[in-house]
């Protein structure tokens, strides 16, 4: 996706991140049409019921699935041709990679598995070889046997410059109780695999279905996951087919203020059949979990969505494609995070996600989403860290780091929130709020072991002091453990720039902070 007239609106101080402010082939399967869909009916629903009887069961400590999506989605004649996850096995029995993580210290890597085959990710390799160093996602690797593997997107004709790969620690979660990481990303960042093999091209019938966190999101182009041009350039109407989380209000927009789910289809984000429209049917969906999938073939597309932790699917959209997209003219490669031509200014977070060869049927879709819900996002615990931007409550921005600054000694403020790592902190298990720029990780601190109303809130390289230990607070606060102060935004100011200091506990909106 190009944002054509749409410049993105960002501006920059030095560092790392810019600051976003915008307002704004192998196999080609025989298409199924409609109709013949309702042929498989039978099959999918005795797979469906297969799905809610036995969607998982316990071997030893790690649980296996009995069947994974893919499983599902081979049963109903619609088998996944690319299929990712950095935090499970898609297949019972796939027992391979999830992904590979890369540490600045000494630029080793190592391939992340699973627990046992068909189970979770064994996030433990990953926290011990990533101990006192910092750790990106170098490849995220495809389950379904084709080889489409994802790597840092190359340059493209909207931003020709390669794009980054994600920190691996910045969205830790539980899945049924085991650690895990999803992939975190911010302008900038993206994947892709321009060489695949299975993938449909034309206008063939293919699924996609992708978990994200709907808490994280933009309003920037393109956070993308799916079917796009193989030249890393916009190539016209109908050369993408890939599903779009997000508020970008630039094309199609959905009810409310977004996020959405939406298709891009290239040169315009797409919630239904009518170019440059709201669809009052595709609502505004933000569940901490979502699933969220879009089904396409000739002249007849889908959009559909749920929770990801509970429930069942709902239908936002299906009927005809927009104007100037029938037939469509797919091209097969692969992306995430980012739009065709590598526009790079959306954010989100991505968990799992296939591509089908053929249109999945009704009750195909809805044993995928029972498989997702009975995997447990989000539950069985806690990972002992968080993630995610801090918000400043009164003020509606976030804790920055200045020009994504290196120096200690740095005190923080607020600034408009953009998703940039310079304001991404985590909590640990010991109570440090830490914060990766530049390579390199620091604390914050209470300057100088502070104990006074004013002292500055700074960063400064992690040393296990008091000092570095803050207590999140259930009223919102967040209280230093050496000095008992809460950070604080000087003089309750709501401007960017406003510094952050410790002051004297009193529950005011400057005081108050949430974090994810």
């Amino acid at each position: 996706m190009r944002m054509g007239i749409w410049a993105r609106r960002a501006t920059s101080r030095t560092g790392e991140w810019p600051r976003m402010r915008a307002a704004a082939l192998a196999r080609r399967p025989t298409r199924v049409p409609g109709r013949a869909r309702f042929a498989r009916l039978g099959a999918a629903v005795a797979l469906v019921l297969g799905a809610l009887a036995g969607a998982a069961v316990v071997t030893g400590s790690a649980q296996a699935a009995s069947q994974g999506t893919c499983d599902i989605y081979a049963a109903g004649a619609t088998p996944c041709v690319a299929a990712f996850s950095t935090t499970r096995a898609l297949y019972a029995a796939y027992d391979g990679s999830l992904y590979q993580v890369r540490r600045s210290s000494d630029s080793s890597t190592l391939n992340i598995g699973v627990l046992s085959a068909g189970g979770y990710a064994n996030a433990g390799a990953q926290d011990s070889f990533c101990t006192g160093t910092t750790c990106v996602i170098t490849i995220i690797y495809d389950q379904s046997g084709e080889g489409n593997n994802l790597t840092p997107a190359p340059a493209g004709g909207y931003v020709p410059t390669p794009d980054s790969p994600a920190n691996a620690t910045a969205a830790p979660i539980t899945i049924d109780g085991h650690e895990a990481y999803g992939v975190y990303t911010t302008p900038g960042i993206g994947y892709r695999d321009d060489s695949t093999h299975g993938i449909v091209t034309g206008d063939n019938p293919e699924g996609e279905y992708d978990v994200v966190d709907g808490t994280h999101y933009d309003n920037g182009c393109c956070f993308d996951f799916g079917n796009a041009e193989t030249n890393n350039d916009d190539d016209g109407n109908g050369t993408m087919e890939a599903l779009y989380f997000g508020s970008a209000p630039y094309w199609d927009t959905g009810a409310g203020s977004g996020p959405w789910i939406m298709a891009d289809m290239e040169n315009g984000l797409y919630s239904g059949s009518n170019v440059g429209s709201s669809n009052p049917g595709d609502p505004t969906i933000d569940y901490r979990f979502t699933t969220a999938m879009i089904e396409g073939e000739s002249n007849q597309w889908a959009i559909l969505g749920a929770n990801a932790q509970s429930g069942n699917l709902s239908t936002f959209f299906s009927g005809p494609r927009p104007a100037g997209y029938n037939p469509m003219h797919k091209q097969g490669a692969i992306l995430l995070g980012i739009g065709g031509d590598n526009s790079d200014s959306g954010a989100g977070t991505f968990y799992e996600g296939v591509m089908t060869s053929g249109y999945p049927s009704a009750a195909t879709e809805n044993a995928a989403q029972a498989n997702i819900v009975a995997a447990g996002y989000g539950s069985g615990g806690s990972s002992g860290s968080s993630t995610g931007e801090m918000n400043a409550v009164g003020a509606g921005k976030c804790l920055d780091d200045p020009n994504s600054s290196t120096t200690p000694a740095t005190q923080q403020e607020i600034w408009d929130c953009n998703g940039g790592a310079n304001q991404i902190w985590t909590h640990t298990s010991s109570n440090q709020l830490t914060l990766t720029v530049g390579g390199s990780t620091f604390c914050l601190d209470a300057d100088g072991q502070g104990a006074s109303p004013g002292t500055e809130a700074i960063i400064w390289p992690c040393n296990g002091q008091a000092n570095q230990q803050w207590n999140l607070n259930s009223n919102g606060t967040i209280s230093g453990a050496q000095s008992g102060l809460c950070v604080d935004v000087n003089g309750a100011s709501t401007a960017d720039g406003a510094k952050v200091q410790l002051w004297t506990c009193n529950g005011g909106s400057n005081q108050q902070w949430a974090l994810g």
